[in-house]
């Protein structure tokens, strides 16, 4: 079995160091689609280093030497195929805002393995801190197709029941043609998301969106519309990848205003509302 469990569990954590500045940041908010119009004073604080805040989601990018997610399926007892890989869901709890320069040490090891049946369930945490303390915690959780059927704890349910009512607010956000290609130029260069070739041989007609590009849309959204533009007031941000995002779609993204948090759905509007994020939660000051 390509998985160890017990050898994954074990593993000596992997620590790296993190540098990043304005640019870093930028790259990343035009990745997620900010900029457009590109005038407009609010798109500004995304994109004018005079004016820059940090979106939270980019802790998700950060810096380089980070261990990540490709990274994390290189550890001890753990060998895949990256074909065979799907980002299952994301969750961030921010510790205090983000700056625009930092220098920090992020830590990521694998905190549980999970055997749903058919895949195996990767839960990689990594928590980043600087001279100040801790910045963030994040914990992406991998599905690697083919690689359950152990007899394995299954793990808890990630399913949230469904928010009554009509959405409080909904807005549509377009995904440009180009957004996976300068997207991964943040860091998540897998071929899934710009090969052709790969993203049929890993089950896909064409090339994907990654899924937490859609992640960082999608928190972006929350904050222009229910969070007046400041991000210092996320908490944390959780979701589960529901579904597959292809560049040139468009977001249908809804939200249900709850105390001290916001409940998310996102679909994609021209397939006829497929669900793309579920069980998604930003909590909020």
């Amino acid at each position: 079995m390509p998985i160890d469990a017990a050898k994954a569990l074990a593993a000596e954590p992997r620590s790296g160091e993190l540098f990043w500045d304005h640019k870093d940041v930028q790259l990343y908010h035009l990745g997620i689609g900010a900029g457009s119009p590109a005038t407009d004073p609010d798109e500004l604080r995304y994109t004018l280093e005079s004016r820059l805040h940090v979106l939270p989601s980019f802790a998700t990018v950060a810096g380089s030497g980070s261990p990540g997610v490709i990274s994390g399926l290189a550890m001890p007892g753990v060998d895949v195929d990256l074909a065979h890989v799907l980002h299952g869901g994301q969750s961030l709890t921010v510790h205090r805002p983000l700056p625009v320069r930092g220098t920090a040490t992020a830590t990521g090891r694998i905190a549980a393995v999970y055997d749903k049946g058919k895949a195996a369930v990767l839960v990689m945490r990594t928590e980043v801190a600087d001279t100040d303390g801790p910045l963030w915690t994040s914990d992406a959780q991998i599905f690697v197709r083919g690689e359950g059927g152990w007899g394995g704890d299954r793990g808890p349910s990630a399913r949230l029941e469904a928010p009554a009512g009509e959405p409080d607010r909904t807005v549509e956000r377009p995904v440009r043609d180009d957004q996976a290609l300068l997207y991964r130029l943040s860091g998540d260069f897998n071929p899934l998301h710009a090969d052709p070739e790969f993203a049929k041989r890993a089950g896909f007609d064409r090339p994907i969106l990654h899924g937490l590009c859609t992640y960082g849309m999608t928190l972006k959204a929350v904050v222009d519309t229910l969070l007046g533009g400041d991000v210092t007031r996320v908490r944390s941000y959780a979701t589960r990848f529901a579904g597959v995002v292809y560049p040139g779609e468009t977001l249908r993204v809804r939200m249900w205003r709850q105390t001290g948090e916001v409940r998310v759905a996102v679909t994609a509007v021209e397939r006829d509302d497929a669900p793309v994020l579920a069980d998604t939660i930003v909590e909020h000051s």
